[in-house]
């Protein structure tokens, strides 16, 4: 391996991965699978000291959250990968239409060349080593910018990726927004990112530039629809689950739930026992984690604010009463009928704030989710079948998960992501690896080929020729 300093500029270290890329074109099995296997080992020997500084940065999040929602997820990407390489590296063989035969036709797959990823803070493991690792599998270099809000984190990552991997491998870049403007407008072959809407449009702008290529991972409001038919207490605890699993700053969490009008009282009473099941305390709950900084919380409670201005009814659901203490650990509430103009109806929440409006039918239902921008996921809870694919025939979303939350993002086989603007492109499993994957098309002519029964002069035969073809097709 080539040591370059990973202290060196973007530009620098950009040049040096692209060099490299270039220089070795072709990535064998057993060299994808060593980078892998060394990334898999960097997680499973720190992940004490990765949990330890994730709970630096947040001030309150126990490592049994860290390990179920970000490094378990990650181990079990990352042991997809490794099983399943030899598989989805294989050349693909391709049928061969009448008219072109006897040629042969396969689908050859290579890397890209090299792959920028900025990750977001709130999983900072997951979903920044996930995507790496799948750029990885697929044979190529990766640069890493984890996020400047959990500097504790993204400092330790930088440190042990430094210790296995060269720099010209996979790298990681540390700084702030300068620093992510700056590595969004280099020149890499699929720039990934992980964040808001907002900051996404700035990243595809920067890339458009230079023709780059995104996966763009966003989020938005992913409704949580609950039919008539379903258990309430049994909806209202998964529900709270997905609100409320890292205090809510989740991109697939309940952002809102559509209620049958008339269930308000009987939700609230079962949402109400649900978080005191989870959660018997929050104020020093180890579990219950903090919101990620001062001006986060600062915004959530605006939003709660200005909804309860509006006419809404907000319900603090937490157990015990009290402020929400130093280490910034917001309240979970309910907020009933929040005008739909309002910033918390129009605004990612990414808090433990459940806005939960009624609806008459489910028409009503579909076409609120409808008026808005298609959301990162879709919840229903219920048992009536036919209500449910009616649901999921006239909605567009991200991805479903039916009488639970989240739960869809766990499947390594289907793929991840958004649509519209809750983002663009897919990843996990194979259509991880084939995100970062050029599936370059190749035909071998045959010396027996016809093709010249299609070259001008255009006369006679050419006639016949396509007069035989046109009784096929």
């Amino acid at each position: 391996m080539t040591q370059i300093p990973p202290t060196l500029p973007l530009r620098a270290l950009f040049d040096a991965q692209h060099n490299a890329s270039r220089a070795q074109v072709e990535v064998p099995l057993a060299l994808r699978r060593d980078r892998l296997g060394r990334l898999r080992a960097l997680v499973n020997a720190h992940a004490p000291a990765l949990a330890e500084a994730v709970q630096a940065d947040f001030g309150v999040r126990s490592p049994q959250l860290t390990e179920a929602a970000d490094l378990f997820v990650l181990r079990a990407g990352m042991a997809q990968l490794h099983d399943q390489l030899p598989r989805w590296m294989k050349t693909q063989r391709v049928a061969t239409p009448l008219y072109l035969l006897p040629a042969r036709a396969h689908i050859q797959r290579q890397p890209l060349g090299v792959v920028g990823v900025i990750g977001p803070w709130n999983y900072p493991l997951q979903l920044t080593f996930g995507p790496a690792a799948a750029a990885l599998a697929a044979g190529n270099r990766v640069m890493l910018k984890p996020s400047e809000l959990t500097p504790h984190t993204s400092a330790l990552m930088a440190k042990l990726v430094h210790e296995v991997f060269s720099a010209d491998e996979f790298c990681v870049a540390l700084g702030g927004p300068d620093v992510a403007q700056e590595f969004s407008k280099l020149p890499f072959d699929h720039l990934f990112f992980t964040g808001s809407t907002a900051v996404g449009r700035q990243v595809a702008a920067a890339a458009a530039a230079n023709l780059t290529p995104t996966t763009l991972e966003l989020g938005g409001k992913s409704p949580c629809v609950v039919d008539a038919s379903c258990d309430l207490n049994d909806a209202a605890l998964k529900i709270a689950h997905g609100k409320l699993l890292n205090a809510g700053q989740t991109c697939i969490a309940p952002d809102y739930v559509l209620l049958p009008r008339g269930r308000e009282a009987a939700f609230e009473q079962a949402y109400t026992q649900a978080v005191a099941r989870l959660f018997p305390t929050v104020s020093g709950n180890p579990d219950y984690a903090a919101i990620v900084s001062e001006r986060h919380l600062a915004r959530l409670v605006t939003l709660q604010d200005e909804a309860r201005a509006g006419g809404a009814r907000v319900v603090d659901v937490a157990p015990v009463a009290g402020d929400a203490g130093s280490a910034r650990q917001m309240r979970p509430s309910l907020v009933f009928d929040p005008a739909p103009a309002s910033r918390l109806m129009n605004e990612e929440i990414f808090g433990p704030i459940l806005p939960v409006l009624p609806y008459d039918t489910l028409d009503d239902a579909v076409a609120f989710i409808n008026q808005r921008p298609r959301p990162l996921a879709l919840y229903w809870f219920g048992t009536d079948h036919a209500a449910r694919d009616r649901l999921l025939a006239r909605t567009v979303s991200g991805g479903v998960t039916v009488n639970d939350t989240l739960m869809h993002v766990a499947h390594e086989g289907l793929p991840f992501g958004g649509v519209g603007e809750s983002g663009w492109g897919s990843y996990h499993g194979e259509a991880g690896f084939l995100r970062f994957t050029q599936q370059k098309p190749v035909l071998v002519q045959s010396r027996w080929a016809m093709g010249q029964l299609f070259y001008p002069p255009y006369g006679a035969r050419f006639q016949r020729v396509m007069g035989l073809l046109k009784r096929w097709f």
